[in-house]
């Protein structure tokens, strides 16, 4: 080996490992544990005797990198190397063969030489960071999606033993991530892959079949014996996104084909789509758009169930996917009859849809100051016609979306301010009370605050914020509150009421005080009788005497 003599020596690790560079790799990256290298190369003992060499063998070795499978000093050495570098490894015996050499060729307690040259690597992702599923890339994927565990994946897998004997194949099956297939290792694997991807699995026993093994439930299939290893080629076909459209899981969305773009419908978005309701066993409720024009309908409007409307909303256009809904977003606890059939109370129902197109409501940001004035007012219109209805959660909602209009108005007009303040103030109050409806009394004080704080004699602000005190149990406040109102509006019925109300709160808050300290004094007088009789059994048994021995 012809080594350049003025290039300098670096020691790997702690244990005697040196390494002289002879030609550069390229780029900046290593391999890592795991990963399969290929290498050229040519090893001697310290007075030059050769001993072996891939070249005898006119091709490359390759083997599975902190593995075990070749000498330490390899599995160090090359994992410091880039692709295309060429080194000299100086191995000491006990990164080596150590005390009992490799004979005949290899005495014992020799150090090593090893021309290598790194000409490439495949790498290998150790995927539970233990050994357990290492995965070699054999065709890259597209993109940089992962499966999920509540997405439906279509793969092939072909398993196979060790000595390559064939356990099973299969040219295409379909399962939901988190529920697996054939062994543990392919849900694991999966959800680590891009589509279109084709890796080969290492796959130790307990990410296998374990100690059990496994018995084919037909006879095209081979056994896989107890604590097998299998080498498992698995491809991912495609998948279909499966997604919560609903924080508590009652409305999901499985994506068949994926839309374009970004952009989704808005609240009062006008949409419009294709779409195909069923029962659980396929019975069909209603179709629309399918042979005629596309059915419109807006968002937020309840013009179809919630969970329709929440499902849509999360589409984009040209997208198409399946509405999971559950009784409680759907048609709930009464039966509906539908243009086809009837769906019986408490069903869960799928939509499969397809988002055609779709118009956005404005932004704020869009109008200008005129437009977001009069789109705040018809949205408070909006949220008084729902309130109405009793859907205090809705219109609450509606109030806050209108107030979003005219939330920044710095660059309005002094008249414009005035119409915005006028807004603000009604918007505030009804929301206010949405929130007692609602029994959300902390928000209705800070509601009727924000009020006060623009127009302090505004009756009903104190009016509210007196009921929620009293429901707070702010009796204090509250009266304040009722006396202001009553200054301002000394003949208000409602105010009145709720002044009659705050009285007979507090006289039930007095007597259960009374009670309470009531019983309080009580159990401190029997502590105080008790500890004057203990005193006094004290005193009766008199001092404690002293030992005379110590």
């Amino acid at each position: 080996m012809d080594v350049p003599k003025d290039v300098e020596e670096e020691e790997i690790g702690e244990h005697g490992l040196k390494k002289k560079i002879i030609k550069e790799g390229d780029g900046w990256e290593t391999p890592l544990n795991g990963d399969e290298v290929e290498v050229h190369y040519v090893g001697s003992l310290l007075d030059g005797t050769r001993f072996d060499s891939s070249f005898d063998c006119e091709m490359p070795f390759k083997f599975k990198l902190g593995l075990g499978h070749v000498i330490q000093g390899w599995d160090d050495g090359i994992k410091t190397m880039k692709k295309g570098e060429k080194a000299l490894l100086t191995i000491p015996p006990a990164l080596a063969y150590g005390e009992s050499g490799s004979p005949p060729t290899i005495p014992p307690n020799s150090t090593l030489q090893f021309e290598i040259e790194l000409l490439s690597w495949t790498k290998v992702k150790d995927i539970c960071k233990d050994g357990g599923i290492l995965k070699t890339i054999l065709t890259e994927g597209e993109g940089w999606q992962t499966p999920k565990d509540p997405d439906e994946v279509l793969v092939k897998y072909e398993a196979r033993l060790e000595d390559g004997s064939l356990v099973t194949k299969s040219e295409e099956v379909e399962f939901i991530v988190k529920d697996g297939c054939f062994c543990p290792a392919l849900a694991r694997a999966v959800k680590t892959m891009k589509k279109g991807e084709k890796s080969l699995l290492t796959v130790k026993p307990q990410y296998a079949f374990g100690e059990n093994g496994w018995e084919p439930a037909s006879g095209n299939d081979g056994v896989v014996p107890p604590n097998t290893t299998l080498q498992i080629t698995l491809e991912l076909v495609s998948w279909k996104i499966v997604s919560e459209v609903t924080t508590d899981n009652k409305v999901s969305k499985k994506i068949l084909k994926e839309g374009e773009g970004y952009d989704r419908p808005n609240d009062g978005a006008i949409v419009q789509v294709k779409l195909i309701g069923k029962l659980q066993d396929g019975t069909v409720f209603v179709n629309k758009g399918d042979n005629e024009a596309p059915f419109e309908f807006k968002i937020d409007e309840e013009q179809v169930i919630d969970g329709l409307d929440r499902g849509v909303k999360t589409m984009k256009k040209g997208e198409v996917a399946i509405l999971t809904i559950h009784p409680e977003y759907a048609f709930g606890s009464n039966e509906s009859h539908q243009e086809s059939a009837t769906v019986p109370a408490n069903s869960t129902v799928n939509y499969d849809v397809e988002l055609v197109s779709f118009e956005k409501e404005k932004d704020s940001w869009e109008l200008t100051t005129p437009e977001k004035i009069e789109t705040c007012g018809r949205k408070k219109e909006e949220g008084n016609t729902i309130f109405k209805k009793q859907k205090y959660e809705r219109a609450s909602k509606r109030y806050e979306k209108a107030l979003s209009f005219i939330e920044y108005d710095s660059a309005f007009s002094e008249e414009e301010k005035q119409q915005a303040k006028v807004l603000k103030i009604s918007c505030n109050l009804n929301n206010a009370a949405c929130k007692l409806k609602l029994r959300d009394y902390k928000q209705v004080v800070k509601l009727c605050t924000k009020v006060l704080d623009a127009d302090s004699k505004n009756v009903k602000a104190l009016y509210r914020r007196a009921q929620a005190y009293i429901q707070l149990v702010d009796l204090d406040l509250a009266e304040m509150d009722i006396k202001k109102a009553l200054e301002i509006d000394p003949d208000n019925r409602d105010v009145k009421f709720e002044c009659k109300l705050l009285k007979e709160k507090v006289k039930e808050y007095n007597k259960k005080d009374a009670q309470f300290y009531g019983n309080i004094f009580a159990k401190m007088n029997k502590l105080e009788r008790l500890s004057s009789a203990n005193g006094a059994r004290k005193q009766e048994a008199g001092p404690m005497t002293i030992d005379s021995k110590a």
